[in-house]
């Protein structure tokens, strides 16, 4: 029982006793004076945005902290030059307690920095098999934190054998980081797998994270990504997501897993969202490719992205 209802109960039962009243409400002010304010307690998962190769490879590392504890991970820090000096100053002033280096893939332009990491940072990585220096390679569906964020890794081969998606989940926020899988508006070229493979990483894998779960991809490509969905899909989310990119100079976070997708058949034809790779089944998408099979749509329209 709080305080108030019992106040309120007090008052109401004592309306004929006013000495009562007053012996009570005494109380409460001497208790209120005694009892140190309580501090206000929340989760909170900040991320921390780093640009890399600004104007060539517009690559994004991305600093992850749990506020409440400090532990933080930095995930594919692959140009160090520009990483360091923002650990650094954190690292230096107890801002942060850096735990991991985290690869979501081995390509030189997100892990290729992690041996001139190691030298300033000995830290375990956690990433792709392949991936240079790698101390732990997770499972598909396993699950580790830091502080209170609970991370949960995904397979998507395709991009690379060894792609690994990474959600972090504290409380009621949820941001997934698809290194070169999942694009704001697109996905990554097939280096070393094929259509078949990117339609589960992005159509089943991904699609079936929570609606309100916030892209961070590996680069910075929205403008080109629309630039060819806009040709294939001419929709408002496909304008909308046109008119934000052109605004906007940096998209990642400002979208979700629910803006990409189809949410279900019923909604394919009559929900118009913005990833076209992953609108396999929308008629408009398959009169663009020639295809109706979404493993031949998904293929069309990769081979279609690289030649645009």
């Amino acid at each position: 029982m709080s305080l108030f209802t019992l106040a309120r109960q007090t008052i109401s039962k004592s309306l004929f006793k006013p000495a009562l009243v007053c012996v009570f409400v005494s109380c409460v002010w001497f208790y209120l004076r005694l009892t140190p304010p309580q501090p206000i307690t929340s989760r909170a998962m900040h991320i921390q945005s780093i640009p890399m190769w600004e104007g060539s490879g517009n690559n994004y590392a991305y600093l992850v902290v749990d506020d409440k504890s400090k532990d933080a991970v930095i995930i594919d820090p692959a140009n160090p030059s520009e990483v360091l000096p923002v650990l650094k100053k954190q690292v230096d002033s107890g801002a942060i307690n850096l735990k991991h280096i985290i690869n979501t893939h081995h390509h030189h332009d997100h892990a290729g920095g992690n041996v001139e990491m190691l030298k300033t940072y000995p830290l375990p990585i956690i990433g792709g098999r392949d991936c240079s220096r790698v101390n732990k390679v997770p499972a598909h569906g396993e699950t580790f934190n830091i502080g209170d964020i609970k991370v949960k890794a995904f397979h998507t081969p395709c991009h690379t054998q060894d792609s690994v998606c990474f959600l972090f989940e504290d409380g009621d926020d949820k941001a997934v980081f698809t290194g070169d899988t999942l694009f704001i508006g697109g996905c990554g070229r097939f280096f070393e797998g094929n259509a078949e493979e990117m339609h589960k990483a992005l159509n089943k894998t991904l699609a079936a994270l929570p609606d309100d779960t916030k892209v961070y991809p590996g680069h910075e490509y929205t403008k080109a990504n629309v630039k060819f969905g806009i040709k294939v899909l001419q929709s408002e989310p496909v304008k909308k997501l046109e008119a934000f990119a052109n605004a906007n100079k940096q998209t990642q976070g400002k979208f979700t897993i629910g803006d990409e997708k189809v949410h279900s058949e019923a909604d394919s034809c009559t929900t118009q969202l913005h990833n076209v790779f992953m609108r396999l089944d929308d008629p408009v998408v398959q009169k663009a490719t020639g295809k109706t099979n979404p493993v031949d749509v998904m293929a069309a329209l990769r081979e279609m992205k690289n030649n645009s």
